[in-house]
């Protein structure tokens, strides 16, 4: 399907999948209705909104995640590096309430999203170049400076709108295994990201999504036998009529079935099992260290679990078997009251 902006001027939503990235995901523009079909109020319209933005990379030696989120209640912004060669993890996290200090962009094409507090500068921006769609990463703080760019050129994005719930809904649009350029200092040490062969992922999503949620999500990024794949599978959300489970081989997408997350919630650190229901996808998961966000406060609750290691197994991408070994890459178990 095809379409510039998410909801039309009748306040309808295209749930769907899309051949490209949409130009405005205008989600507050939808005409959102309770479960018994009026018209919500104008407090659900604003607090029942959600936005989430992610722009990782991965290499062998290092592995970096920075996010947004516009919960609405609270803003938030995180940021991790993961020295894969010492085991050494360093990561920090922001909070705003209400999000005051976080402006999150509705184009995925063209716009900024920041999160600006005290000495924290951080921006994501998405441009339009003649080379293909850009995205742009610019991290200022007191212990790392960012600047990484991941261009898209011929890269085909995994781009869907599904319902959510009764009355909601989920635009989300995502890649990975694209070249990423740029630099990262960590206490006056800088590392060229092209040079030690990073490739990045990125999340743009955005929607009404259900009051209590949760999924497990896994991504990573690699060469391997002479071909860029980048993997993206998820269990628990947009799985309505459309699924984001997909691979991408050469930047080629190719759609994946339902996937399934065998791992053990009282030891997360325990290995992983994730395979889907055709056998394209078989993977074993180490993991060696982990992001958390715990928040438990009334009407608004997190259990954020970010787990960074090592993948071994296969997947077949459209009759191409690739073999894995030693892949790094991270795992999610995510439980959400907003």
């Amino acid at each position: 399907m095809s379409a510039s902006t998410l909801v039309d001027p009748h306040g309808r939503v295209a749930c769907n999948r899309f051949a490209h990235t949409l130009g405005r995901v205008n989600g507050r523009e939808a005409r959102y209705l309770t479960p018994f079909g009026k018209l919500a109020s104008r407090f659900a319209r604003h607090f029942h909104y959600k936005q989430f933005q992610f722009f990782g990379i991965v290499a062998p030696r290092l592995m970096l995640g920075c996010a947004f989120a516009d919960t609405a209640w609270l803003g938030l912004a995180f940021l991790y590096v993961y020295d894969l060669d010492t085991g050494e993890l360093r990561e920090w996290t922001w909070r705003s309430p209400l999000a005051r200090a976080l402006h999150l962009s509705d184009s995925p094409r063209a716009g900024t999203s920041t999160f600006r507090r005290g000495a924290v500068d951080i921006a994501m921006h998405y441009r339009e170049t003649p080379a293909g769609l850009e995205k742009h990463i610019a991290v200022d703080t007191p212990d790392v400076e960012l600047d990484a760019t991941l261009t898209e050129g011929a890269f085909q994005p995994m781009s869907i709108c599904t319902r959510t719930g009764v009355n909601g809904f989920t635009y989300t649009n995502k890649l990975a295994g694209v070249p990423v350029a740029g630099t990262v200092r960590i206490g006056g040490h800088a590392l060229d990201l092209a040079a030690i062969g990073c490739l990045g992922h990125h999340d743009f999503s955005a929607g009404y999504m259900r009051r209590e949620t949760y999924w497990n999500w896994v991504c990573t990024s690699t060469r391997v036998d002479g071909h860029t794949l980048g993997i993206n599978l998820s269990c628990g959300t947009n799985e309505t009529s459309f699924s984001e489970n997909c691979l991408w081989l050469d930047g080629r997408l190719i759609p994946v079935a339902g996937a399934q997350f065998d791992y053990d919630r009282e030891n997360l650190m325990a290995p992983w099992h994730i395979h889907d229901a055709t056998g394209a996808v078989d993977l074993r998961f180490t993991p060696a260290a982990e992001h958390r966000e715990v928040l438990n406060v009334a009407v608004f609750a997190s259990n954020f679990h970010q787990l960074f290691g090592i993948f071994d197994g296969r997947v077949c991408a459209d009759g191409t078997v690739l073999a894995l070994a030693g892949i790094p890459g991270f795992v999610e178990e995510q439980y959400a009251k907003w």
